[in-house]
């Protein structure tokens, strides 16, 4: 018999999740899996955990909703927690699994994990397959190798959007063939070392985990409120559900795929009419393509001080006093630290917002880049290793910016994107 585990990481879906199909269609059985990985939930050298609780109660739920949509498949999803390379060749041995289907990463300590995971399963004759299953656009398909991926993303849209096609996307499976599985078995925040999540009435959003909400969410918004057709206009506000599409946090765990978006755009387009908008949120699916490519080109430079720049002009500078004031929202910069409030509260922030606070640390507090960059991935919903890392690397004017380090006028900015002040007053009225 031909038994095969399904490693679920960032791929917490069903539908166009090409690593589940592939497993599926060559195994007489298979059984999926998650691993918490306990480093995730520890500091890292910047003082932050990889995950904070705000993402990992939006991932406790992603996986409710990822075991319900199995168990109606004939399956269900098992729940590992410790070091993955040790985890997964314990369970492939008492399995019997001849091989363990996974999402291929690119970033630096994934990588790591990846390749650990690998070596270990040798030990028992068990094989990892990796699949691209988290870009609009197939590595396979680029009109260039990942080393000549121009560094200015204009050039290598251009290229791409005249020369390279999306692949059509994988169906959701009908059926699965797995041994019989526990109920779920998912730990509590406080068992992870996190806090329970309290809900603030001034977020912009609320946000659940799971395919079945992040299609709830992509049908509101192109459908029931055709918030799309505006989003090239209102992408840039700060209030409010519907400025953005907010599909980014389902993106990140995977519960939403790229290619089904754009799928679904195209449908739209055919019904109501493309313009500016429409085109505009794959413009932005593009942005996110990009940076994964740029993190496979780069590997860990991203994570370095003077990121893609190799050069040893950005001083190294931190202050806790002054970062913590920027992360509590107590700068004396009522935009900024709206903002930060807005973040240390929710786990979200606009995008514009996310431009502005990176361009403070950077610039005006002239503080090290990747503390902000640490901070962002504990606090983040929606927080996506390469595209954030990718973005503050931009910022910081040591990624793929063209023109160097981007300063942002706060006080300027403050007075296009919040007007009358009612984003600033919603979230400094307590403090004032």
């Amino acid at each position: 018999m031909r038994k095969s585990i399904v490693w679920f990481k960032t791929d917490l879906r069903l539908h166009d999740n090409e690593t589940l199909v592939n497993a599926i269609s060559h195994s007489d059985e298979i059984l999926p899996v998650y691993c918490f990985d306990n480093t995730h939930f520890k500091k890292t050298e910047f003082g932050f955990k990889k995950i904070g609780n705000f993402r990992a109660n939006f991932l406790l739920e992603s996986l409710r909703d990822l075991d319900n949509q199995l168990r109606a498949l004939g399956s269900g999803l098992l729940i590992l927690r410790g070091n993955p390379a040790e985890e997964l060749l314990k369970l492939a041995n008492k399995y019997g699994a001849q091989k363990i289907y996974a999402k291929k990463e690119v970033a630096y300590e994934e990588k790591k994990t990846e390749a650990l995971v690998e070596k270990e399963l040798w030990k028992v004759n068990c094989v990892l397959e990796v699949y691209s299953t988290s870009t609009l656009y197939h590595a396979e398909d680029l009109p260039f190798s990942i080393k000549d991926i121009p560094d200015v993303f204009t050039s290598f849209r251009k290229k791409i959007e005249k020369e390279s096609s999306i692949r059509p996307f994988f169906d959701t499976p009908k059926a699965i063939g797995s041994p019989e599985i526990k109920l779920l078995d998912l730990p509590r925040l406080e068992q992870l070392d996190l806090k329970p999540v309290t809900s603030d009435a001034r977020k912009c959003f609320d946000f659940k985990g799971g395919e079945t909400e992040g299609y709830k969410r992509l049908h509101y918004y192109f459908t029931e409120s055709k918030a799309i057709s505006k989003y090239k206009e209102t992408r840039n506000e700060l209030r409010g559900a519907d400025y953005s599409s907010k599909f980014s946090a389902w993106l990140a765990q995977g519960c939403l795929s790229p290619r089904e978006i754009y799928y679904e755009l195209k449908k739209y387009e055919i019904t109501y009419g493309e313009n500016e908008s429409t085109y505009w949120l794959v413009f932005e699916l593009l942005w996110r393509d990009y940076f994964r490519f740029m993190m496979k080109k780069y590997r860990n430079k991203f994570f370095m001080h003077a990121g893609i720049k190799d050069s040893d002009s950005y001083l190294l500078n931190h202050n806790e006093d002054i970062l913590q004031k920027w992360i509590d929202g107590k700068t004396g910069v009522d935009f900024v630290d709206a903002n930060m409030l807005e973040l240390k509260h929710t786990g979200f922030m606009s995008n514009r917002g996310r431009q502005n606070v990176a361009s403070y640390l950077v610039n005006d507090l002239k503080l090290d880049w990747r503390y902000g960059a640490a901070y962002f991935e504990q606090q983040l919903i929606d927080y996506d290793v390469c595209s954030n890392w990718g973005n503050w690397a931009y910022q910081a004017g040591v990624g793929n910016d063209p023109r160097g380090k981007r300063y942002f006028n706060i006080e300027k900015q403050a007075e296009e994107y919040d007007k009358n002040n009612l984003y600033q007053n919603m979230w400094l009225a307590k403090f004032k």
